[in-house]
């Protein structure tokens, strides 16, 4: 009869049931389990294969179907079961564990990437750098997704308690994280998964347990228009935009919570003597604390409110007036991890034992969502090392890789507990 090493753990169930050290390194020496290893070195070309070929896959904000596809056929191959796509685009592979109870631990990795539709996506190698754009964001990710996976199955490890792994949609930029706000909730997911081991980019020494919050704003200002000649005095957009911006910049940043803000992209007007009608521009707000990013809505809201109610010009039309919209374009959660939290201690079991020197982060994750919901979640890197992310100079180093992988499978094997 097979012998139970780990058992899976609860909240209820920190103080004794958390997997130290020691069990951790008993985990690892099961045949099994040493075998899983030993894949991710063996097959280290096919995981850069892997990583090659899904970075040739468009995935344009909200245009991910191409890579939803391609990696549901990977999760076929690997053995994953009823693996399927969700109504957002969410792709979705079961590995079953002994345990007959409806519950998983989650291992998700991002599809998306900034890049519009119609860059071009031509990875190529060079010695163990592989570069193109989204190689590393989050071509790192899947490929270790896939890898885990691989490992898992060729392996023959025995968990009890289920894996899900996920391809999701929607976490870069105005993605806004939607489809892990889809996954949480849908009841059957969001009362289901026990954890989620999040997998963003490259890296293996840092721990992603605090959630940054942000808010996006698109502000347009509106007036009548006209000619500079003929028409000046004419209330101007983009002179009240200006003005807004100044005042809004002089606003109190604390330096605890961390607090920022940003002018990213302004646009307005049609020729250097027309007067415009419209003029626009582009706010990010991120703050540690919730209640930071409300105070510096407000003063946003009141600097525009000053701004258009006032012409620095005296008006030659006096009924002509300014209007402006706010419109929220992203909003993402704040959240912190408990410091006892059963991921949190399992990862830093594994740590020491795999002798990983990580540091606990604050970021803008997938993690956001369940984080913000008081749910267990993390999000760590795929390993290896990489650089110019967003940009069409992206690049990845295989480098060290195996490190990575062995640590997302020690941590979800000691989540789900393991037969040996």
């Amino acid at each position: 009869m097979a012998s139970q090493v780990m058992a899976p753990v609860s909240r209820t169930e920190l103080s004794e049931a958390v997997p130290s050290i020691q069990d951790i390194a008993r985990l690892e020496i099961i045949p099994e389990v040493q075998s899983a290893i030993r894949w991710f070195t063996s097959y280290e070309p096919t995981i850069s294969n892997w990583q090659m070929e899904v970075a040739s896959v468009p995935a344009p904000p909200f245009g991910e179907a191409q890579r939803a596809a391609w990696l549901s056929e990977r999760f076929r191959d690997l053995g994953l079961a009823d693996v399927h796509t969700d109504e957002v685009g969410n792709v979705f592979g079961i590995r079953r564990g002994l345990d007959a109870l409806p519950k998983f631990i989650a291992i998700s990795a991002h599809m998306d990437t900034v890049f519009p539709p119609g860059t071009v996506l031509k990875p190529r190698r060079e010695g163990n750098r592989l570069y193109g754009p989204g190689i590393s964001d989050n071509g790192a990710g899947l490929s270790a997704l896939l890898a885990v996976a691989a490992a898992l199955e060729n392996s023959g490890v025995r968990h009890s308690a289920s894996l899900v792994f996920i391809g999701n949609v929607g976490e870069e930029g105005e993605g806004d994280l939607r489809g892990m706000r889809y996954i949480f909730s849908d009841p059957h997911w969001s009362e289901s998964i026990r954890a989620t081991l999040v997998i963003d980019g490259a890296g293996s020494d840092t721990i992603v347990a605090e959630a940054l919050g942000s808010r996006r704003f698109e502000v347009v200002v509106r007036g009548p228009g006209g000619h500079s000649w003929s028409d000046f005095g004419m209330p101007n957009p983009i002179v009240a935009l200006a003005r807004a911006i100044e005042k809004f910049s002089q606003i109190r940043i604390p330096q605890a919570p961390k607090t920022t803000f940003n002018i990213g992209v302004i646009r307005g007007g049609t020729s250097v003597n027309s007067i415009p009608e419209t003029a626009s521009m582009r706010v990010d707000i991120r703050s540690t604390s919730g209640q930071e990013i409300d105070r510096l809505e407000l003063a946003l809201r009141a600097a525009l409110d000053q701004a258009v109610a006032s012409n620095p010009i005296p008006a030659l039309r006096p009924t002509a007036g300014l209007t402006y919209e706010a419109s929220i374009i992203g909003s993402r959660p704040a959240g912190e991890l408990d410091s006892n939290a059963t991921i949190l201690r399992v990862l830093r079991a594994v740590d020491s034992h795999l002798g990983n020197l990580s540091q606990v982060q604050r970021a803008s994750t997938d993690a956001n969502i369940p984080l913000s919901l008081g749910r267990e979640a993390v999000a760590i890197g795929g390993g290896g090392s990489g650089g110019g992310a967003h940009t069409l100079q992206e690049w990845f180093d295989c480098t060290g890789r195996d490190l990575a992988l062995k640590r997302i499978l020690l941590t979800l094997l000691a989540m789900t507990g393991v037969s040996g």
